[in-house]
């Protein structure tokens, strides 16, 4: 057990060292995908494509500072409809949802089984 957790402690360092997100735990991720293509897919369409929203895909996106997202998705957009998601997620979520947004992002495979 405690090579795995030292394992994990070692690949979440080296991601932060290198500047890229850190990924949830598995199980958290799928929550976090099911929560953006359901809840974020109400507005920016089930696809992302754009709906009520615009569309939150890699193109669109590409030219988009990655620091400005990571805080739309945090706090939100004062005065538009776009309410802030921390206590839903937290910062380093956030990363990782925008890092995933800006290369294509995952289909929903379903909530994780209860336990």
């Amino acid at each position: 057990m405690a090579v795995f957790v030292g394992a994990a402690l070692i690949a979440a360092f080296a991601a932060a060292a290198e500047g890229k997100p850190v990924a949830p735990e598995a199980e958290r991720a799928r929550e976090l995908i099911h929560i953006v293509r359901q809840d974020c897919g109400s507005c920016h369409g089930l696809t992302l494509a754009g709906g009520l929203g615009p569309a939150l895909t890699p193109a669109v996106l590409a030219d988009r500072p990655f620091e400005g997202l990571v805080a739309t998705v945090v706090s939100g957009r004062p005065g538009t409809p776009m309410p802030p998601f921390l206590g839903i997620v937290s910062e380093p979520e956030a990363e990782w949802i925008v890092d995933q947004l800006m290369r294509g992002f995952p289909p929903d495979t379903g909530l994780p089984a209860a336990r």
